[in-house]
């Protein structure tokens, strides 16, 4: 019998794939491969990139770091047509996990910004034993529930409104890039990013699966669309679960402006672990990119 994923010996070095049922998984590595794992997960709209300067810093520490790039992002592609273009999270935790088992990666902490928040604590649920230690930032945790937001933060969620009507879908197909740099604009502190920057980042936005996937992410979360069936499990037991144990830091800007700050007012509820939670003054949702320097010294300390 076949195994149900493979390593796919890179189509070139600098971009190794595993081949899973779904997907051709693009990630990047570094460090030593004997040191300890951790498992950097980029949000939306970014890519892998977010992570560059952390992971090399965390590289030359001595850890092995794997980056990944989501499904329908950049170099993640899927292998034929008749999969289904989902993107909920726990979904694409089931990818993650698929990656570590063919990296034969048994334990590993995970840090994850944005989507990878959601997704690094749906690790942590779903597979407890294998998820060391968990580094949550920008995006609230699902533990027990998406509760319907106040009207403040349901105004910072427009775009998840609009992206679940057909005008919104329509908007959305026809400049992908301009919806992504709305998000870029509005939710940290003015003059934040290079234009240089947002220019390269948005090449991983030219998959021709982002836009359903971002499509499913965002309908899925509020019942607008079904999560995938195969990862109806796992949905189900982040509803219900009302904590993590294992330890965990949470980092937010006070400055973000997709997360109204009284968002963030609950969080420390959701883990019975050891558990921080570090606020960066002037920073918006983009921590990793906006104070890459900071970000690493926290990330030293707490995987210390």
């Amino acid at each position: 019998m076949a195994p149900p994923f493979l390593l796919n010996p890179a189509k070139d070095m600098m971009m190794p794939t595993v081949t899973t049922p779904d997907l051709d998984q693009h990630y990047e590595e570094r460090g030593p491969i004997d040191g300890e794992v951790i498992v950097l997960l980029h949000g939306w709209p970014d890519d892998a990139s977010t992570w560059d300067p952390i992971a090399d810093a965390l590289a030359q520490a001595g850890f092995r770091v794997i980056t990944p790039t989501w499904r329908g992002f950049g170099a993640s592609y899927f292998l034929h047509d008749a999969i289904p273009r989902h993107g909920n999270s726990a979904l694409l935790a089931m990818d993650m996990i698929a990656l570590l088992d063919a990296l034969e990666i048994e334990r590993c902490a995970v840090a994850g910004h944005d989507w990878g928040s959601n997704v690094a604590e749906a690790l942590a649920v779903g597979w407890p034993n294998r998820i060391e230690r968990v580094v949550m930032l920008s995006t609230p945790p699902r533990l027990g529930g998406i509760p319907t937001p106040s009207f403040e933060q349901a105004q910072r969620y427009w775009y998840h409104w609009f992206m679940a009507t057909s005008r919104g879908e329509q908007a959305v197909r026809a400049d992908r890039k301009g919806f992504a740099h709305i998000h870029w604009v509005n939710w940290a502190p003015a003059g934040w990013f290079e234009e240089d920057t947002f220019v390269h980042v948005a090449k991983s936005f030219n998959n021709p699966d982002w836009v359903d996937v971002t499509l499913h992410s965002y309908r899925s979360r509020w019942g607008n669309a079904e999560p995938d069936p195969r990862s109806v499990w796992l949905e189900d037991r982040v509803r219900v679960a009302s904590t993590i144990h294992q330890p965990t830091l949470f980092i937010k800007g006070d400055e973000d402006g997709v997360t109204c700050q009284q968002s963030f007012e609950a969080i420390p509820s959701k883990f019975s672990g050891p558990f921080e939670l570090v606020g960066l003054p002037g920073v918006g949702h983009f921590p990793t990119r906006e104070a890459p320097s900071k970000i690493t010294e926290l990330l030293l300390r707490f995987l210390s």
